[in-house]
């Protein structure tokens, strides 16, 4: 766009149907999809005007972990039960078995909910969350439950640093089932933590043996690089936070690292994410090249 003063701007244009269109439908009653159709075909739209008539919310379940910054979470889908009810859509191909890919989008469903007005809208969402049950991945639904029940969301004062400023994500129990699926052999464990005084039951995996990596009809499988093996209480240790791809790695073995110094680059379901170091250091051992694919808490590096 270049407005009278010479100065241009972009605007962005994406010419198909945007994710949200679903509470377009609900509160409308057009099904937009059709109408693309049938509008490629060369026909008429079906209607001369539209009526809007009360207030929809569509809410993304995708595969990522609202406690770890929203990493993406793939995995297959051991149990998965969808809401219903008057009011209540739900988009989705997922069914159990069926495996989020770490290199596409993480998008699991969209649960989209219509109200005579707003408040029952979110009262209706609330419901629909809480029906909700997915095991296998971690999923945002936590979040989402946060959301709903913030008092600034429900006054509508919420603002575009809404997550970042006023949710407390920390304080929002999390259910992420009780298998956590993977192409290696795991150990679950349990434990108790305690977090600014409040004590916390903790249910987590190990890898029981080194990973191994499924071949791919015409293409060559991915190295599985680093080690399966974390040690604890090593700050030095740097590990994978998710299963995905080394995409970069701008250091090189026996350098000296700073803090918070990237050591490579990891991309997961069209993510790119910046794995760092948390100390300062020698790079002593680098264990992934670019290509190398990498399960969760694999040993990417040590620093010492």
């Amino acid at each position: 766009l270049l407005d009278q003063e010479g100065s241009f701007y972009f605007l962005e244009m994406n010419t198909r149907l945007q994710v949200e269109h679903t509470v377009t439908e609900m509160t409308t009653g057009i099904d937009l999809v059709a109408e693309q159709l049938a509008v490629a075909a060369g026909d008429p739209l079906s209607f001369d005007s539209v009526t809007v008539n009360g207030h929809a919310i569509e809410l993304r379940i995708n595969a990522e972990n609202p406690a770890k910054d929203f990493l993406p979470n793939p995995g297959t889908i051991t149990e998965y039960r969808e809401p219903s009810g008057f009011g209540v859509r739900v988009d989705s191909w997922m069914q159990p078995g069926a495996t989020v890919s770490q290199y596409y989008d993480n998008l699991i469903a969209k649960l989209v909910v219509w109200g005579r007005d707003r408040p029952e809208a979110i009262r209706r969402a609330k419901r629909a969350i809480d029906e909700y049950r997915i095991v296998g991945v971690a999923t945002t639904i936590p979040a989402h439950r946060a959301v709903l029940e913030h008092e600034t969301f429900v006054a509508g004062r919420h603002h575009t640093r809404f997550m970042e400023d006023e949710v407390v994500l920390g304080d929002v129990p999390f259910d992420f089932g009780q298998t956590m699926p993977t192409d290696e052999a795991l150990t679950r464990r349990d434990m108790t933590v305690e977090v600014g005084g409040k004590r916390f039951e903790v249910t987590y995996w190990t890898p029981e043996a080194a990973p191994t990596s499924k071949a791919t009809p015409g293409r060559k499988p991915p190295k599985r690089a680093g080690s399966s093996t974390v040690a604890s209480g090593e700050p030095g240790l740097i590990t994978a936070p998710m299963q995905g791809t080394i995409v970069k790695v701008p250091v090189k073995a026996g350098e000296s690292v700073n803090a918070d110094e990237t050591i490579c680059i990891l991309e997961a379901m069209k993510m790119e994410n910046e794995v760092k170091t948390p100390i300062a250091g020698e790079l002593v051992d680098l264990r992934v090249q670019p290509g190398d694919a990498v399960s969760p808490g694999a040993v990417l590096a040590i620093v010492r």
